[in-house]
């Protein structure tokens, strides 16, 4: 069979981020991501040097990507509230299994030790910071969120409860990850959402739905 020729570095690193949640850290070669597109290992070896090389172009595109998901997301639904949600979710897109979250944590402790993947991590952590307190702002300014609401303060409680949200989830293993972080976005955002005018004081907007 011929070799598949002319395959972007954006389907090779949607490969590996893949190949990461099935085999982590220790299972990541460049045979493995190679395999998953098609390709011989030197041809991903010409392209990023070494396996390091490819978690650094990953970690690149990752930073890269960061607003283009908020933007995907917030063209996709009616409110700035219900965009929030969606990234969310796709904040931890491939990590829908406990192993699968396991792995991935297993390359942010590497990430963590790194010096240039740290830097990459932190680029990627504000990029998902920035893209959660604009659309925040924007329900705050369209009437979503109370007035008076600390944004920033909020959106730090938005990304921390995402994280923590998973790593529960992951030990006890209920449920699937998108309900679990859903439950827990709307028990933060809950205190913060406007009344609806038609409602008692207290009560806020219904939940959208995913």
């Amino acid at each position: 069979m011929a070799r598949p020729r002319g395959v972007e570095d954006a389907v090779i690193l949607r490969a590996a981020a893949r190949v990461m949640g099935r085999v982590g850290p220790t299972g990541l070669t460049l045979a493995a991501v190679a395999g998953e597109v098609g390709l011989v290992p030197g041809t991903l070896v010409q392209r990023f040097g070494s396996k390091r090389g490819l978690l650094l172009a990953l970690a690149d595109r990752s930073a890269e990507e960061a607003g283009d998901l908020a933007a995907r997301a917030r063209t996709a639904h009616p409110s700035a509230l219900g965009a929030l949600a969606a990234l969310t979710s796709q904040t931890l897109a491939g990590m829908d299994t406990p192993e699968s979250f396991a792995h991935h944590l297993a390359f942010l402790c590497t990430d963590l030790t790194d010096p240039q993947l740290y830097e990459r991590a932190l680029a990627v952590h504000r990029a998902q910071r920035r893209a959660v307190e604009e659309l925040l702002a924007e329900a705050a300014e369209t009437g979503e969120l109370r007035t008076g609401t600390d944004v920033a303060a909020l959106a730090d409680t938005v990304q921390a409860i995402t994280v923590g949200a998973g790593l529960t989830w992951a030990v006890e293993r209920r449920g699937s990850l998108a309900e679990r972080v859903r439950r827990e976005l709307d028990a933060v955002l809950r205190p913060h959402l406007a009344p609806l005018p038609h409602l008692p004081p207290g009560r806020g907007h219904e939940p959208e739905e995913s």
